[in-house]
């Protein structure tokens, strides 16, 4: 009987069949002039920022380099669970998560970065604005194609379709930057609640509770596997020995517990977890502002914003981390010899168009993306990180029966892999 194999949109697609996958060659122009690239943008931020946004640079890098080489995605891990129940991808999540907190706690309790400043998590309040935002997040990732993250490290990939996303992806965040206060001040909301000091467990006992929960998810998802009898993930091309570094795939506990000591890394050194979606605000309302808008006069650029609307975008560090990613990716596959636009085609680019809004939108609404509301605001010990995660699922849910609309594949129980 003939084996179907689903490949997940947001996920670079490999074109070496894995028989192959040791002759496919670096592609070393493409390296060259992506190392030449970073040269040139490190010595900049050298000469012009101080030295923390040049070791963000480097952070950032690796990130993107181990997104690419692990195919580390949220968006299909979500798409996974919710259509047949296969949790794999979720519970290296749960991996990451789990090493996240056990490497913030004690820096968050410490409170100091490897330069003195002072370190601060992510904790948002619970209220609609992260209901809704968090809901629209988890509709638009499943037709824009990739999360935040995973939207970066395709377009470092070459996923040409991904360019749009993204494009969109920041129209939405700074639709969502303007009209922030609306859901913010007229609309109702609780505090901001930590598991570490809203509840007077402290960071040991907010730790525990973290790595129990994360256990018992972990534990929901293999029983829904067997119950469901779910289709494996499918196998990604890949090499062997020292030259998996290079070209293959990486295993996802490997990507998890990397992905968590780099998010420790980036705490420490600028005093706040991995973010991504602020930086798309900041892009598209400079740009906003060049054309003639009062952006200035937004609420969201008001306060401690107003500084970051009127300084170059290389002094904010969430930019500096995202140019690191796409060029992080981009090494990723010009060394895996994967580098190559894709095609477009119409129902792709409105998907992604509409995701794109939905993703930018949501993500100011809800405090965050998937890195830095579910990531990071889980590994500061948040309550808002959990329940976007929730609302997340939900909106993936509904998103099922939207991808085939636009000719997006949903993975199926009867098939081989998904």
């Amino acid at each position: 009987m003939a084996t179907t194999r689903v490949q997940p949109i947001d996920e670079v697609k490999d074109p070496v069949k894995k028989e192959d996958a040791d002759l496919n060659s670096p592609q070393m122009p493409l390296i060259v002039g992506g190392l030449i690239v970073g040269a040139i943008l490190m010595v900049f931020l050298m000469v012009t920022q101080n030295i923390v946004q040049s070791l963000l640079l480097v952070i950032g890098l690796l990130l993107g380099y181990t997104l690419f080489h692990a195919r580390f995605g949220f968006t299909s891990a979500f798409r996974r669970v919710m259509s047949v129940g296969n949790g794999q991808a979720l519970r290296s999540h749960m991996l990451m998560l789990a090493v996240a907190v056990t490497l913030f706690a004690p820096i968050l309790a410490f409170g100091y970065t490897f330069f003195g400043g002072e370190v601060a998590g992510y904790v948002s309040p619970v209220g609609i604005s992260l209901l809704v935002g968090a809901f629209m997040f988890g509709v638009g990732m499943q037709l824009g194609g990739g999360c935040a993250s995973g939207t970066l490290y395709a377009v470092g990939g070459g996923r040409s379709v991904m360019l749009v996303t993204l494009l969109f992806f920041i129209i939405g965040s700074t639709i969502g930057a303007a009209h922030l206060p609306f859901w913010t001040e007229d609309l109702p909301a609780f505090e901001p609640v930590s598991l570490a000091t809203s509840t007077g467990l402290g960071y040991g006992g907010a730790w525990l509770l973290s790595i129990a929960l994360f256990g018992v998810i972990a534990w929901i998802t293999l029983v829904v596997e067997k119950k469901k009898k779910a289709p494996k993930m499918a196998p990604v091309p890949s090499t062997s020995g020292w030259k998996r570094i290079f070209r293959g795939s990486w295993p996802l506990f490997a990507a998890a517990i990397i992905l968590a000591v780099l998010n420790a890394l980036t705490l420490m050194t600028r005093g706040a977890p991995w973010g991504i979606t602020s930086a798309f605000a900041l892009w598209g309302s400079k740009v906003a502002q060049f054309f003639g808008m009062d952006v200035a006069s937004w609420g969201y650029w008001q306060g401690e914003n107003a500084a970051m609307l009127e300084s170059s975008i290389f002094a904010d560090s969430t930019t500096v981390l995202n140019l690191g990613v796409i060029l992080g990716a981009f090494l990723a596959s010009a060394a895996g010899g994967l580098f190559k636009f894709s095609k477009l085609n119409v129902k792709n680019v409105m998907a992604s168009v509409i995701g794109g809004l939905m993703m930018g939108y949501g993500a100011r609404l809800a405090f965050g993306c998937n890195i830095g509301a579910y990531f990071g605001g889980i590994a500061s010990f948040s309550l808002h990180g959990y329940i976007w995660g929730i609302l997340a699922l939900g909106g993936t849910f509904l998103a099922l029966y939207l991808r085939p609309l636009f000719g997006l594949s949903v993975p199926k129980s009867k098939d081989s892999f998904c």
